[in-house]
């Protein structure tokens, strides 16, 4: 399993999902998901950081991640 309480993505899926229950099998994908976009938003961050020739991620790094993953095609 990942770095990622189960707890806290079970909590997350039953708000946005209509208060609906989660099967557990549910709750691992969507750790799994999760871990995943986290990953590659913090490689995308790091990126921006080094290009700015700095050693921390920024906020401002982290929304142009976001901007570039959310435009990237599946």
């Amino acid at each position: 399993m990942g770095d990622l309480p189960n707890a806290v993505v079970k909590r997350l899926l039953a708000k946005h999902g209509g208060e609906l229950r989660v099967s557990g099998s549910a709750i691992e994908k969507a750790v799994e998901a999760a871990e995943g976009y986290l990953s590659r938003l913090a490689q995308e961050a790091q990126a921006v950081a080094v290009a700015d020739k700095r050693k921390t991620i920024m906020d401002h790094d982290i929304a142009k991640a976001r901007q570039k993953i959310e435009a990237a095609p599946y």
